[in-house]
């Protein structure tokens, strides 16, 4: 049987992206209560893969799970697109006038700031996860108290949903990365996922930048990280489309090298369509 991590408890958008991504499979779901403890099962090979979240369309590049491929040898061979809808959960019998603190994690309470500017009376509370949030209110009984999450976590534990997609971005979505211990082939996988370092120098990125255009290789995201225990210097996020048995791929990769202290594939997998 796989064996799957996904962080926080039954119900959270990461154990969502669980059941999607592995639809119709044998899985034992695993979970954890951090993302670094999910990094290490997957590089000690305890679980067979993990699922972390990577970018999120309101709120952006999530950093803390991007950066774990920086010293931890993880590999991505696949990703999943999660609709987050953040829902208001409740003790059954509240009014939204009872209520007088929600809990929910850091990110759901940012993405629904349009919520607490409309209900003033009501406090936002940050939690471990959306999920946990749930649990918590379950446990308290309390109709002052609500929660921020999904609509499978109050199936989950019983609750009633007062009020449904409550974020101020209806098409929000987490994008999701399947990650294991080693690097593994695909079947038709047409994105890769790669880091680089490059030499402090002008016009480094420039080059580099000039030779996926000169490949006519599109490019899909580019984001900076501040480098550890180095002040004001970065690595860069790159996926672009492509697959890295692809001669022009190889071609690119030969010539990126060479403008770079360090380069990482991070994983070639199936685009999420």
């Amino acid at each position: 049987m796989i064996r799957v991590g996904f962080q926080g408890k039954h119900g959270t958008f990461s154990d969502v992206a669980v059941d999607g991504f592995f639809q119709g499979q044998d899985i034992e779901k695993v979970s954890f209560t951090d993302f670094y403890s999910i990094i290490t099962a997957v590089e000690n090979e305890d679980i067979d893969y993990g699922l972390i979240p990577v970018e999120n369309t309101t709120t952006g590049m999530i950093s803390r799970t991007y950066d774990f491929f920086f010293n931890h040898e993880i590999y991505a061979v696949g990703e999943y697109n999660v609709k987050i809808s953040e829902n208001l959960i409740v003790v059954p019998g509240t009014d939204i006038m009872d209520l007088k603190e929600v809990y929910s994690h850091p990110e759901a309470l940012e993405q629904c700031q349009n919520f607490f500017a409309k209900y003033k009376h009501i406090k936002p509370v940050a939690y471990q996860d959306t999920a946990a949030s749930v649990e918590y209110i379950k446990n308290c009984n309390d109709h002052t108290k609500g929660a921020l999450a999904s609509l499978l976590s109050a199936k989950y534990y019983n609750l009633e949903v007062l009020l449904e997609d409550v974020q101020a971005n209806k098409l929000n979505t987490t994008r999701f990365l399947c990650i294991r211990h080693k690097a593994a082939e695909v079947k038709d996988a047409d994105k890769i996922s790669t880091m680089f370092i490059l030499k402090h120098e002008a016009g480094s990125l420039y080059n580099v930048l000039k030779i996926f255009a000169q490949k006519n290789i599109n490019l899909l995201k580019l984001e900076s990280r501040p480098l550890p225990n180095k002040n004001f210097e970065y690595l860069f996020y790159l996926d672009f489309s492509g697959n890295i048995n692809d001669q022009n791929v190889s071609e690119v990769f030969n010539l990126v090298k060479d403008h770079c202290i360090n380069y990482k594939i991070l994983g070639c997998y199936k685009a999420f369509h």
